[in-house]
C-alpha cells in the first residue's frame, strides 16, 4: 500500500520526465541520489540559498515592522493589513509581469536588479516617519522583493530539474534561519536609540557583498542540454498546486502579521512578543533542516505535505486556543515546524508539472499566492476590529482546511497524458 501511494502520487504530480529533456552526465544536473549521482550545489546555487536568506530577512522583518510602527503611531488594526496587502500588491503584479521580463532580460540584470529596488524599498520604509512614505516602501519592497525571491526560485528549479524540491527545501533553511534572526534583532533593537528600523538595513550590506564577489557570475537559464519554453499554457495541475503553495503563503503570513499581536492581547509587552514569534521562526528552521534531511531521496513530497499540514493544525490550535503565553508560544514553535514545507514543496511539485516553463510557473504561483496573502491578512485585520482579534483568527482554520482540499484535488487528478507540460 505504502509503495502504491507512492507511486501514484509521483505519476499524478511528478510525471515522468523525458531523457532527452535533461541529460544525466550533465556536469551542473543535480540528479535524483537514486540514480546515484550526488546532488550538486554549484556556484549559482549557493548564490541564490544566500540571496533568498537576505530576502528572507526583510520579509520577516516586515512581518513585524507593522506591529511595532502601530505601537508608535497608534493607527488601527486595518492599517497593519494596509501594509501586507501593499507588499502582496507587488507580489501580484510580479505574477503578472515577470515571465515576460524574464524572456526579455538576463537572470543576472533580473537578480542584481531587483536586489537594489528592494534595497530602495527597504531604504524607504526604515528610514521615514510618515505613514504615506512607509506604505510606498513596502510596496517598492513588495514588488523588488518579489523579483528577486522569483529569479531565485527559477534558476534552482532550472538547474535541480527533478530534485528542486531538495534545492527549494534547502534554500529555505537560510531563511529560516534569517527569519529566527529577525524577530530576535527588532525586539532587542527596539529597546535603543537606534531603534528597530536600524535591523532593515542589514541585507542590504549582504547582498551588496555578494553583488561585489559574483557580480560577473553566469546565471544561465539552465545547464546547457535542458529546454526551456515560456509562454505555453499551464496544465490545470499547475494551477491547483499554486493555489496550495499561495494558501500556505496565506497561512504563514498571517501568523507573522499578526502572531505578535495575539501574544500581546494575552498579556505580553510589544517588545517581548516580538522576541516571543521566534518561536514560530524556531519551528520553521526545524521543519526545514528535516525536510532536507527527508528529501534527499525522492518521492516523499506528497507525504511530507500531508505531515506538514497536520502538524501546522496542531500547532496553531494549541496557540490559538491555549491562553497562557507559554502554551501560545509552545503552539507558535509547532505551527512553525508544520509550514516550513508547506511553500517549498508545494512550489516545487507546482514547476514540476510544468517543468520546461519555470518562469511562468513560478510567476502565477506568486499571482495566486499574492492575491491570497492580499486578501487573507487583511480580512483578518479588518475582523480584528470589528470582532476582536481571537475571533478573527478562525480564518486560519479555514485557510488550512482550503490547502487540504487542494492537496487531496491534485492527489486525485489524472495528470493529462497528451497536454504539454511547458
Amino acid at each position: 500500500m505504502k509503495r502504491k501511494f507512492e507511486d501514484v502520487s509521483r505519476r499524478n504530480l511528478l510525471g515522468r520526465v523525458n531523457g532527452s529533456f535533461i541529460r544525466r552526465n550533465e556536469p551542473h544536473q543535480a540528479a535524483d541520489n537514486s540514480g546515484g549521482e550526488a546532488f550538486r550545489r554549484d556556484t549559482p546555487t549557493l548564490l541564490c540559498y544566500a540571496v533568498l536568506a537576505g530576502f528572507a530577512f526583510w520579509r520577516y522583518a516586515f512581518g513585524l515592522a507593522p506591529a511595532l510602527l502601530r505601537a508608535e503611531m497608534h493607527f488601527s488594526y486595518t492599517l497593519v493589513g494596509v501594509y501586507s496587502a501593499l507588499w502582496s500588491f507587488g507580489t501580484v503584479l510580479v505574477g503578472v509581469s515577470f515571465a515576460a521580463m524574464a524572456r526579455r532580460l538576463p537572470r543576472a540584470v533580473l537578480l542584481w536588479g531587483s536586489a537594489a529596488g528592494a534595497t530602495a524599498g527597504a531604504g524607504l520604509f526604515a528610514a521615514t516617519h510618515t505613514i504615506a512614505l512607509t506604505l510606498l516602501g513596502a510596496a517598492v519592497l513588495g514588488f523588488a522583493g518579489t523579483i528577486l525571491l522569483t529569479c531565485t526560485q527559477v534558476i534552482l528549479s532550472d538547474r535541480h530539474g527533478e530534485r528542486r524540491d531538495r534545492a527549494l527545501t534547502e534554500a529555505n533553511i537560510g531563511a529560516s534561519a534569517c527569519a529566527v534572526l529577525a524577530p530576535l534583532l527588532l525586539g532587542l533593537l527596539q529597546g535603543t536609540s537606534g531603534g528597530w528600523r536600524v535591523a532593515m538595513g542589514l541585507p542590504a550590506f549582504v547582498l551588496a557583498g555578494l553583488y561585489l564577489r559574483w557580480r560577473h557570475q553566469p546565471l544561465c537559464a539552465a545547464p546547457e542540454g535542458r529546454r526551456i519554453e515560456s509562454g505555453a499554457r499551464l496544465p490545470l495541475s499547475c494551477w491547483l498546486l499554486a493555489t496550495l503553495a499561495a494558501g500556505s503563503m496565506a497561512v504563514e503570513f498571517c501568523m507573522v502579521y499578526f502572531g505578535a499581536e495575539l501574544l500581546t492581547s494575552a498579556g505580553l509587552r510589544t517588545a517581548q512578543a516580538a522576541i516571543a514569534m521566534s518561536a514560530f521562526y524556531l519551528g520553521s528552521l526545524g521543519g526545514r533542516v528535516g525536510g532536507a534531511w527527508l528529501t534527499r531521496r525522492a518521492g516523499r513530497s506528497v507525504r511530507l505535505l500531508c505531515v506538514s499540514l497536520a502538524v501546522t493544525a496542531a500547532g496553531f490550535l494549541l496557540f490559538w486556543l491555549a491562553g497562557l503565553p507559554v502554551l501560545m508560544i509552545a503552539g507558535l514553535f509547532f505551527c512553525g515546524l508544520g509550514v516550513a514545507n508547506l511553500w517549498p514543496l508545494s512550489l516545487a511539485l507546482t514547476l514540476a508539472a510544468a517543468p520546461r516553463n519555470a518562469d511562468t510557473a513560478s510567476a502565477r504561483t506568486q499571482l495566486v499566492g499574492g492575491a491570497f496573502v492580499i486578501a487573507a491578512p487583511y480580512l483578518l485585520g479588518s475582523l480584528s476590529d470589528h470582532l476582536g482579534l481571537h475571533a478573527a483568527f478562525t480564518i486560519e482554520p479555514v485557510l488550512i482546511g482550503i490547502c487540504t482540499l487542494v492537496l487531496l484535488a491534485g492527489l486525485r487528478l489524472p495528470r493529462p497524458s497528451g497536454e504539454d507540460m511547458g
